[in-house]
């Protein structure tokens, strides 16, 4: 897929591994699940490859998170985003949203 980040602080983290964003601040084992999980993101061609890695945990989100759809990075902490399929080159673009406290 190809990835896009909707925030700049989420683009900081995977490309440095930190970012100047003070309301942002993860610990550093949150931040290098986060960057393997972007990476799985790219390597895979489309949402049902996703099914192949369990410890993801892929879902569609309900409720006033309709629309939206994520990945786990670990048990407390997820990643949003969106997909969007260009039918030409059938090409898939996810968006991410956000690094999300799950229990917040």
């Amino acid at each position: 897929m190809e990835i896009t980040f909707e925030k700049d602080y989420l683009r900081e983290l995977f490309e440095t591994g930190k970012t100047v964003d003070k309301k942002h601040r993860f610990q550093p084992q949150i931040i290098s699940k986060y960057q393997k999980v972007i990476i799985i993101l790219e390597s895979v061609s489309s949402v049902e490859d996703l099914f192949r890695y369990n410890s993801l945990r892929y879902e569609k989100l309900q409720g006033n998170k309709k629309g939206l759809e994520s990945v786990r990075v670990n048990d407390q902490y997820r990643i949003e985003f969106t997909t969007n399929i260009v039918s030409e080159t059938v090409v898939t673009i996810c968006n991410i949203i956000e690094l999300s406290n799950h229990y917040k």
